[in-house]
């Protein structure tokens, strides 16, 4: 080929539309196409004669860029099997003047010159930027994505919906099931009360040697003797074995030490009736010398209808502290309801605003936009999950537990709709008062009541301050106090205050803080109040703190 019909086909070449780079075996550069050029924004005089990954690095902002290695493999190939290699689609981002590396989306050809030898002379690289369609292609599935995340967000929607509304129906079910114990509860009191006040106590009178002197007419109900069955019998034919046998040889040791086991204290004893059952009882001896022989005088009250009686009422407090719980989450129903419309009504707007922008094609605002809508959802969750924690019914279950977590999660319930109020919540925790032993549940119980009743106080303040504090005191214990900016506790009222259905209050029967003390003492503590030096009350109360 004569100079002229070279220098035509370079110029051919040059003008040509496609996009495509000449290079050497060594994968030097030859010569490039304007087109190839102008797609990668270099100038020939800059890149020719130069090797081709030093012309276009991979991108050092991007750790999996893969675009050097991939080219390279390919370009061995042709070199080593002389064919051409058509490869994937790649990402290889090119510089700008400004030096910024612009993300660009490539399919490459790599094709072999031969010559007359069968030799590699020359290697075409042939590319089509396919930017446009990656990027339309991503978009797609970034819609298709958002479009199932949308379904998923509604799925959880409604089933939370589904979940307030069935604790909704619950809470109206437990305050008929409270009003309905708390008439039970007076009734199994009344009935305690004068079973307490009307059954009188079995006398039985016995000489030194244990022998049976007198037997009053309510103890042969209580044992199911006639006094001629007993009377000059030994008093142990009332007792089950091993006490029948070792009777005597107490009554010898009183007698030759002086000592005392019984005698002027009371005891719980097991009794033994006729027909050979036996029961509990509570025993009191009395001693008297009359002409100079001992007598002792056993005073005996059956303990079996007492242990029935407050096993049931037991099982009625933890009931009562149950419902109370609920009628509690029923008073701040209003309030739950509120609090939980707030994340939805964000949901939603977040939902249509990520939609819009979507539409205006800014991922990245659609996605803070699902993000934030996801984080609602995580909150609506956290405040369904803390009221079914909180009037969930179980027997008391003491462990080590936070009291830094304990109090917050009782703060949430009890400040729901407080805070818009202006009531401000500031708690100082104790370093060395950490874990306490406890029944979560039940102390979240008391601090709910305890807080709700300091921002009840200060309803027609305009300081309305609530402030916990926790610390470690003697003997293992935790001390926590939760005060108020309110007007204090009455004189009239202060004596009476944890006395049940005793209260200040238009509605509600006074049983609250009758119900804190149980638990608190329950817990080995004690619940009391006090007016603050400052003004406001007081309410301070002590539990156990946990080992180590």
């Amino acid at each position: 080929m004569d100079a002229q019909a070279l220098t035509d086909f370079r110029a051919l070449f040059e003008a040509s539309p496609g996009l495509y780079l000449i290079l050497n075996p060594d994968l030097s550069i030859v010569g490039a196409s304007d087109a190839y050029l102008t797609a990668t924004m270099t100038r020939r005089d800059e890149i020719v004669g130069r090797d081709l990954f030093e012309v276009f690095p991979d991108n050092p902002a991007d750790p999996e860029a893969s675009g050097v290695r991939n080219l390279a493999a390919s370009l061995d190939r042709v070199r080593q099997f002389k064919q051409p290699d058509i490869m994937a689609v790649q990402k290889y981002d090119v510089r700008r003047a400004d030096g910024i590396l612009e993300e660009r989306h490539w399919s490459p050809r790599n094709h072999p010159v031969l010559d007359a030898f069968d030799d590699i002379r020359w290697i075409v690289h042939a590319v089509e930027d396919v930017t446009e369609i990656a990027r339309l292609q991503h978009q797609q599935h970034e819609a298709k994505d958002f479009a199932q995340e949308q379904q998923r967000m509604l799925a959880q929607l409604r089933s939370a919906n589904e979940a307030l509304a069935a604790s909704e129906i619950a809470l109206r079910a437990s305050e008929e099931r409270f009003r309905g114990l708390a008439e039970e509860l007076k009734t199994q009191e009344a009935r305690l009360s004068s079973i307490l006040l009307t059954v009188p106590d079995a006398m039985i009178v016995i000489d030194e040697r244990g022998t049976i002197q007198t037997f009053s007419q309510t103890a042969q109900g209580l044992f199911g003797y006639a006094p001629h069955e007993v009377l000059g019998c030994n008093v142990s034919l009332l007792m089950p074995e091993p006490y029948r046998r070792e009777h005597d040889g107490y009554l010898e040791h009183h007698h030759a030490t002086g000592e005392r086991r019984v005698i002027g204290t009371g005891r719980i004893v097991v009794g033994q009736r006729k027909d050979g059952s036996t029961f509990p009882m509570e025993l009191k001896v009395g001693e008297v010398l009359l002409e100079g022989r001992r007598q002792f005088t056993g005073f005996v009250r059956d303990l079996t209808e007492r242990r029935e009686t407050e096993r049931h009422l037991h099982e009625l407090q933890s009931e009562l502290l149950h419902v109370a719980r609920v009628s509690e989450m029923g008073q701040m129903a209003s309030a739950l309801a509120h609090e939980l419309n707030q994340p939805l009504s964000a949901i939603s707007m977040y939902l249509s605003g990520g939609r819009r922008i979507l539409e205006q094609g800014d991922k990245t605002k659609a996605l803070d936009a699902m993000r934030r809508a996801s984080e609602q959802v995580d909150r609506a969750g956290q405040i369904i999950h803390r009221l079914r924690e909180f009037v969930r019914k179980g027997e008391a279950d003491r462990r080590v537990e936070s009291l830094a977590t304990t109090i917050e999660e009782a703060s949430a319930l009890a400040l729901v709709g407080a805070r818009s109020d202006g009531v401000r919540l500031t708690v100082w925790f104790d370093a060395d008062a950490q874990s306490v032993f406890i029944d979560k549940i039940q102390v979240q119980q008391v601090l709910v009541n305890l807080i709700r009743n300091a921002v009840e106080a200060m309803t027609d303040c305009s300081q309305r301050d609530v402030t916990i504090t926790t610390c470690a005191i003697e003997n293992d214990m935790v001390e926590v106090s939760v005060a108020d900016t309110g007007a204090g506790i009455a004189s009239e009222i202060k004596e009476k205050l944890f006395q049940p259905f005793v209260t200040s209050k238009t509605t509600g029967m006074g049983v609250g803080l009758s119900l804190c003390r149980s638990i608190i003492e329950a817990h080995s503590g004690r619940l009391w109040a006090e007016n603050g030096p400052a003004g406001g009350a007081i309410f301070r109360f002590t539990v156990p703190s946990a080992p180590g």
